[in-house]
C-alpha cells in the first residue's frame, strides 16, 4: 500500500457512504398517504451494541437536547451543531450523537422513518466510527451562514398547500473540521460544507421541530 500523506488519512477518515435521494414534494414532506410498513433490518453485533448503547440512559449525551425555540433559524443552527459536533474518543457512537436530533423530530411522527435516514446519512457508520476512534477522531461546524434559501418560495407554491403551517427550510453553509492522531502526530482537515434543514415551527407547534435534512452539499438555494 503507498504511504498517504496525513491529510491524505484524514481526508479518507472524512468520507461517508452515498447520500439518499429525496422526491420532489418538497422532500417527502407533503401531507399524503404514507406506507407505514418498515422491512425489518438484519442486525449485525455492532448494530445490536449501539441499541444497547441507545437504551442505557447512562450512555446519552443529555446536554446536547437541541434548543427549544420558535426561531427557525436559530434552532436550524442549533441542529446543524448537534449534528456536526462529536468525537470517536469518548466511547459514544454515533447514535448517542443523533439521539437529540431524533428525539426533537416531527411529534406526529410522520416524517420520523425520512429523518432517521437522512441522520444516518451525515456521520459515519458503526464500522466507520470504530475506525477513526483508533485515531481519537473529533468534528465541529464552524457555520458562516444560516438562511432562508430563495428558492423556498417555489417550493412551498409546489406543494399546493400540503405542507404543515410553519414549515420552512434553512440552509446551512460552513466548515467542517477533523482533527485526529496519526503516527503520534496531529492531523487535522477542513472543507466546506453545505445542507438544508426543513423544519416547522408554529403555528403546526407550539416550538420549532426537525422535518428531514437535504443530501449534504445538495441544499436548496
Amino acid at each position: 500500500m503507498p504511504h498517504l500523506t496525513v491529510r491524505q488519512v484524514m481526508v479518507l477518515a472524512g468520507c461517508v457512504l452515498a447520500l439518499a435521494t429525496f422526491s420532489i414534494g418538497v422532500y417527502g414532506l407533503v401531507r399524503g398517504p404514507a406506507d407505514t410498513t418498515a422491512p425489518t433490518p438484519t442486525r449485525r453485533p455492532a448494530e445490536a451494541e449501539v441499541t444497547a448503547r441507545a437504551n442505557d440512559p447512562a450512555a446519552t449525551l443529555q446536554h446536547r437536547a437541541l434548543l427549544r425555540t420558535t426561531d427557525p433559524i436559530a434552532y436550524a443552527r442549533a441542529v446543524a451543531e448537534s449534528l456536526f459536533t462529536w468525537d470517536t474518543s469518548t466511547g459514544f457512537l454515533p447514535t448517542d450523537y443523533t439521539s437529540a436530533v431524533l428525539a426533537d423530530a416531527d411529534p406526529s411522527g410522520e416524517e420520523t422513518p425520512g429523518l432517521l435516514a437522512d441522520v444516518a446519512a451525515y456521520l459515519p457508520t458503526v464500522e466507520q466510527w470504530l475506525d477513526l476512534s483508533a485515531m481519537g477522531v473529533a468534528q465541529r461546524i464552524d457555520i458562516v451562514e444560516a438562511f432562508v434559501p430563495e428558492s423556498w418560495d417555489a417550493a412551498e407554491d409546489q406543494a399546493h398547500g400540503r405542507l404543515l403551517p410553519g414549515t420552512t427550510a434553512v440552509t446551512i453553509s460552513g466548515t467542517r473540521h477533523r482533527s485526529g492522531m496519526w503516527n503520534g502526530e496531529v492531523a487535522a482537515s477542513s472543507y466546506p460544507v453545505s445542507f438544508t434543514i426543513f423544519l416547522a415551527c408554529q403555528p403546526a407547534f407550539e416550538r420549532c421541530h426537525v422535518l428531514r435534512l437535504s443530501q449534504l452539499d445538495n441544499p436548496l438555494r
